[in-house]
């Protein structure tokens, strides 16, 4: 799940242009967050159109298993770089805003070159895709410590898990709608030789989602200066001051991802290529992830807020090595929809403890740079997993057989999963206990947070509200 936040400004407080009209704070705050909210709109349907796409067209261009690897990877490597950039363009150029909207547009005008370049060469199109993404991801990392930083300052720190968890609700019901209707366009033409037409549609609509972006952001007078020393202080320094805590967090981020990445490229060629879902069928799948996302959100902000995000990775970071080894159990499409649904709940508890571990543990002029570093680490340990996958997937067999029994696998692809799965598993056993909350919490009972749980709440409400009420 990609992570963003900004906020609007341009040169110091009172050296606003006189035909700027500058609002009081809160109303300030108030158009910042709104924008968030409109920004992310036009970010899900960049996704859902675009960005969770890109793989089944590579697919269509004939990309092998390395080739997949690296488009999974290589991205978001390259936007890493992007963000020590921009890190570092703030010495010159403390008008956040101007920042955030130069990367806008290169996101809008990259899906040119990722749609057409790869239809006019063919014979390298699976390279000159990659090349596109590495573009596009790079003008959306950008933006990203820019944009964390200028969200994140006009939001308490108790209402963060609330706010981007409102935020993060609002992306998961867009993207929901845009992954089913690009998966139902893409459908109708997968069955004739010009089946790229449905991709040259839908990534032209995710550029011009990003073009949308821009007219949301012109909203955000140019008031809100560059907090004191962002840009300035060196990466090298701002590693040197931070806790132990927060270094053992950066490891057990990394490592996760790493584990991650390790079947993360392929869960697209086992549903097109081994399973032969439609389209339709694949986008379905996808959506059932979204849709756990939608309905847990909420809960999940109110744990971090209430609880702590260790806590809420606690949680979720033992929930996570389980989901890859199910897609042993059944190749029933009801089954895996199943399955990412609960994927979906699972990972969107853990993307948000993450996002919002990374602002309590830093402060606010420190902000651009920690979300730089963490996303450099995860983006490190995605290549390596991505690698080491596309190794597993090269060498590991298919067929499963001792002196009693054999079993035949559509792949080898299951078995890559269920090693993903235990590599997380001891990460999280391993790391997860290394680290403690950054901000002061509520004391609590292990039985207070089962309680907030998604699901659990509402069940517990249904079955003991009525019961309560009776005794009275």
């Amino acid at each position: 799940m990609d992570i963003k936040e900004t906020a609007g400004e341009a040169g110091h407080f009172g050296a606003t242009p006189e035909s700027v009209t500058v609002p009081a704070h809160h109303d300030l705050a108030q158009l910042t967050r709104r924008y968030g909210f409109r920004d992310g709109a036009c970010q899900a349907i960049t996704q859902g159109c675009g960005e969770q796409y890109l793989s089944a067209f590579a697919l269509l261009l004939h990309a092998g298993s390395f080739q997949l690897s690296i488009l999974s990877a290589l991205p978001q490597l390259v936007g890493t770089a992007a963000q020590i950039a921009s890190i570092k363009l703030l010495q010159w150029f403390p008008d956040r805003t101007a920042l955030i909207r130069a990367g806008t547009i290169g996101q809008a005008v990259s899906w040119l070159p990722i749609v057409m370049l790869p239809l006019l060469f063919p014979e390298i199109g699976g390279w000159l895709l990659i090349a596109g993404a590495s573009l596009y991801f790079a003008c959306n990392h950008f933006t990203t410590p820019t944009w964390n930083s200028f969200i994140a300052d006009h939001l308490d720190e108790h209402a963060r898990g609330a706010y981007f968890a409102r935020r993060a609700q609002i992306i998961a019901s867009i993207s929901f709608l845009a992954l089913c209707a690009a998966g139902g366009l893409l459908s109708l033409w997968q069955h004739i030789p010009a089946a790229w037409v449905g991709f040259v549609f839908i990534f032209l609509v995710a550029g011009a989602a990003r073009i949308a972006s821009l007219f949301a952001l012109s909203r955000i007078p140019r008031t809100h200066p560059t907090p004191h020393g962002e840009g300035r202080r060196g990466f090298r320094s701002f590693l040197a001051e931070t806790s132990p805590n927060y270094r053992r967090f950066l490891l057990f981020s990394g490592l996760m991802h790493m584990s991650v990445m390790v079947a993360g490229p392929f869960f697209v060629v086992y549903m097109l290529r081994d399973l032969h879902l439609s389209y339709f069928n694949y986008g379905t799948w996808l959506a059932a992830g979204i849709l756990g996302q939608l309905v847990s959100l909420q809960a999940w902000g109110r744990i971090g807020d209430r609880f702590g995000n260790k806590a809420l990775l606690s949680v979720t970071g033992l929930m996570v090595p389980f989901l890859p080894m199910m897609y042993l159990i059944s190749t029933d499409t009801s089954f895996l929809c199943m399955v990412n649904f609960f994927g979906g709940v699972t990972w969107g508890g853990l993307a948000l403890g993450l996002q919002n571990y990374v602002f309590d543990a830093a402060r606010s002029e420190d902000r651009g740079k920690a979300v730089a570093v963490y996303s450099t680490i995860n983006a490190s340990g995605w290549m390596v997993g991505a690698l080491a996958g596309s190794l597993l997937v090269e060498t590991l067999p298919a067929r499963m057989e001792a002196e009693l029994f054999s079993f035949q696998l559509v792949s080898n692809l299951p078995l890559v999963f269920l090693l993903s799965g235990i590599f997380r598993l001891g990460v999280s056993a391993g790391l997860l206990n290394s680290f403690g909350e950054a901000r002061r919490t509520e004391r609590f009972r292990r039985r207070h947070l089962v309680r907030e749980l998604p699901f659990l709440k509402t069940i517990s409400h249904f079955l003991i509200g009525p019961a309560s009420r009776t005794e009275k």
